[in-house]
C-alpha cells in the first residue's frame, strides 16, 4: 500500500476559486506523506486566498460608496439652494400680495403678472396671518380655501396686516419697489423754497362802462323830418347831428325871444330914462337853452334873424349808437328817447371770484386780459370795485376791472381770461400735479426712501399755473410724487381698507369656515336631540350680482348666468322671500 502512487484529487471536490494542487513526485530518499495530511494543506491554502480577496473587495466598495454619496449630497444641496435663490416670481403690478411662481393673471383685477427680479440672497421669510377672499375682503379664513366662485383665497402677510397707521384717514403708507415705479411711470419732485403767489387767474367778460351811457331825449313834442344817425352801431362824435324836426313849441319859444329882444331895443331908445329889460331877455334865452335849442339858432335870432322852423338835435357825447327809436315823419312826444349812445373809450371787465379766492383780490391790483380774438396780445387794466354782496346762486362775488379802449378793440360781450398780479413773496412750493384735491382735503404722497410712499395732508396757499405754495405739512428738501399719484392713491386706499379689515379679522379668522361649521352644528343638534330644521329654513341660494334671484337649490342665475351661492347665514335667509 505504501508503494502505490497517490491519485490526483478530483477537480469537482476543490473549493470554488482554488487552484488544483500540482502533482508531487515522490522522493525515494524520504518517506512519502500520508494522503490525509496532503489534502488538509491544500484546503488551508485555498481558504486563505479566498478570504483575503473578499475582504479587499468589501473595503474598496465601502470607500467608493462613501465618497460618491458625499459628492452627490453636496452637489444636490448646492443645486437645490441655487434653484431656490434664483427662482423667478411673478407679481401683480396693482396688488403686490398676489405672487406666483409661474406666469398668469391677477385673480383680483385680471392684469397680467409681471416677473420680479431674482435676488442673490435668500428671500426674507414672511408670516401669513390669514387668508382673504379676492372678491370680498370681509371673508377671511385661517387656512387656505376657495370661495363660492371657485377662486383661491389670497394670503395676507404680517407686514401687510400690521401696516402702520397714517395721519390721513383712509390712506396707508405703501411700498413700491424701483422696478414697479418704472413700470407705472412714477416720478417725484423736491419741495423747494422760492417766490410764490402774485398771480390769480379767472374767466371774465367785457361789458360797457355804465357811467358812459347817454340817452338822447326830447322835452317837447317834435315831428321828425330828417334822420341822420339812421342805424344802430353808427359811430358818432360830439356835436354830430342825429335828426331834425318841427316843433310848434320850439318855434313859439324862438318867437318870444325875438320879441323880447325887439322890445328891449325900442324901450332903450324911446325914453330918456332907459328901461332895463335884460332880465326878461335872459329868462326867455334860458328857456330856449333848456329846451335844447341849438346855440347857433339862438345867436341867429339875436342878430336879427328869423326863428328857425326845424331844429336839429345833436349827439351830446362821442360813442356808438346802441339804440334808435326814430324814423322820418315820426312824431315824438315830450319825454321820448329816440337814441342811446355809449362811449366805448373805456370798458369794464367783470369776473367771478369764489369764496375761497376772495382773500387774493384787493382794490388797485394791476390786471391783464387775454382774449382769443387777439392771441398774441394782452391788455392792461386795474381792479376798481369788489361787490360787497355774495351771489347766493353762484356763491361768487363780482369783481370789476377797468381797461382803456381807445381803439375799440375790446368789444362788450367778449370772453377772456383775467390775471391779477400782486407782489410775490418767498415760501415753500411744489408742483400743482403733486396735490390730490378731494374737495374736503388736499393730500400729497411723500417719498420716504427705500420705495416707501407716505400720504400726508397739506395746507396750500397761493398758486399759479404750475406751482402752488405749501403753508403746512411739508418741509424743504422732501420729495413728493408728481406722476402716477392717482395709481398710488388707489393702492394706498386699498391698503388702508385691508388694514381696517385686518383689525376686525381676529374674530372672523378664529371662527371656522362656513362649510365646516354646518356639519358641526348639525351634529350638535342631533346629539342634543333637537329636531331637524324645517324646509322653510333650509339653505337658500342667491345670485352674487342680483340678490333678488333666490332659489332653494344650487344652480345658475336665469338673468346673468352666474353660479348661485349659499346665502350668508340665517339672517340672510330670513330676509329672502
Amino acid at each position: 500500500m505504501s508503494g502505490e502512487r497517490p491519485q490526483a484529487q478530483d477537480r469537482s471536490e476543490l473549493p470554488e476559486g482554488a487552484e488544483p494542487p500540482a502533482e508531487v513526485t515522490p522522493n525515494p530518499a524520504s518517506s512519502p506523506p500520508a494522503k490525509d495530511d496532503e489534502a488538509a494543506v491544500v484546503a488551508r491554502a485555498a481558504n486563505a486566498r479566498r478570504g483575503f480577496g473578499c475582504l479587499t473587495l468589501l473595503l474598496v466598495a465601502a470607500i467608493a460608496a462613501a465618497v460618491g454619496g458625499a459628492a452627490t449630497w453636496h452637489f444636490a444641496k448646492k443645486a437645490a439652494t441655487s434653484a431656490e435663490v434664483g427662482k423667478v416670481q411673478y407679481q401683480c403690478p396693482m396688488h403686490p400680495t398676489i405672487v406666483q411662481d409661474h406666469p398668469g393673471e391677477c385673480p383680483i383685477c385680471g392684469m397680467k403678472l409681471v416677473p420680479v427680479g431674482t435676488s442673490g440672497a435668500a428671500p426674507k421669510q414672511r408670516k401669513i396671518e390669514f387668508y382673504r377672499s379676492p372678491m370680498n375682503p370681509a371673508q377671511t379664513s385661517p387656512t387656505p380655501r376657495k370661495d363660492e366662485m371657485g377662486m383661491d383665497y389670497v394670503p395676507v402677510y404680517d407686514d401687510e396686516a400690521a401696516a402702520s397707521a397714517t395721519p390721513v384717514a383712509g390712506l396707508a403708507t405703501i411700498d413700491v419697489d424701483p422696478a414697479r415705479q418704472q413700470l407705472i411711470g412714477l416720478k417725484t419732485a423736491e419741495v423747494t423754497r422760492g417766490p410764490v403767489g402774485g398771480a390769480w387767474h379767472t374767466f371774465s367778460r367785457v361789458a360797457v362802462d355804465e357811467r358812459r351811457v347817454r340817452h338822447v331825449n326830447i322835452k317837447v313834442s317834435v315831428f321828425a323830418e330828417t334822420v341822420y344817425a339812421s342805424f344802430i352801431g353808427k359811430q358818432v362824435h360830439r356835436g354830430d347831428p342825429l335828426f331834425s324836426g318841427y316843433s310848434p313849441e320850439l318855434l313859439a319859444a324862438q318867437a318870444e325871444y325875438r320879441v323880447a329882444l325887439s322890445t328891449q331895443r325900442r324901450l332903450a331908445g324911446a325914453t330918456e330914462v332907459p328901461i332895463d329889460e335884460s332880465d326878461l331877455v335872459q329868462a326867455v334865452r334860458r328857456k330856449l337853452e333848456l329846451l335844447d335849442v341849438p346855440e347857433a339858432a339862438i345867436k341867429r335870432i339875436e342878430q336879427g334873424g328869423e326863428a328857425t322852423r326845424t331844429i336839429t338835435f345833436s349827439s351830446p357825447i362821442e360813442g356808438v349808437v346802441t339804440r334808435k327809436d326814430v324814423v322820418d315823419g315820426m312824431k315824438l312826444d315830450a319825454g321820448a328817447m329816440p337814441y342811446e349812445i355809449v362811449d366805448l373809450s373805456n370798458v369794464w371787465v367783470l369776473a367771478d371770484v369764489y369764496e375761497s379766492d376772495i382773500h387774493r383780490v384787493k382794490l388797485g391790483m394791476p390786471a391783464k386780459l387775454a382774449l382769443k380774438a387777439y392771441p398774441n396780445r394782452t391788455f392792461a387794466g386795474i381792479s376798481t370795485f369788489i361787490d360787497p354782496i355774495l351771489d347766493p346762486a353762484t356763491r361768487t362775488v363780482k369783481l370789476r376791472l377797468e381797461f382803456p379802449n381807445p381803439s375799440g378793440e375790446l368789444k362788450p360781450g367778449m370772453f377772456g381770461e383775467a390775471t391779477l398780479e400782486s407782489p410775490r413773496r418767498d415760501g415753500l412750493r411744489i408742483p400743482v400735479d403733486a396735490v390730490l384735491d378731494s374737495g374736503t382735503r388736499k393730500v400729497v404722497f411723500v417719498a420716504l426712501g427705500a420705495g416707501k410712499l407716505e400720504p400726508r395732508e397739506v395746507t396750500l396757499g397761493d398758486a399759479d399755473e404750475s406751482i402752488v405754495e405749501v403753508v403746512r405739512g411739508l418741509s424743504e428738501g422732501e420729495k413728493v410724487v408728481v406722476r402716477a399719484n392717482f395709481l398710488v392713491d388707489s393702492e394706498s386706499q386699498l391698503r388702508a381698507s385691508l388694514a381696517a379689515l385686518a383689525d376686525q379679522a381676529p374674530s372672523a379668522a378664529s371662527a371656522p369656515a362656513p362649510s365646516s361649521a354646518a356639519p358641526t352644528a348639525s351634529a350638535s343638534a342631533a346629539a342634543s336631540g333637537a329636531s331637524a330644521p324645517s324646509a322653510a329654513h333650509a339653505t337658500k341660494y342667491v345670485c352674487p350680482m342680483d340678490p333678488d334671484v333666490v332659489e332653494a337649490k344650487p344652480g345658475k342665475c336665469p338673468k346673468c348666468g352666474m353660479k348661485l351661492v349659499p346665502a350668508d347665514g340665517p339672517a340672510r335667509a330670513a330676509k329672502t322671500p
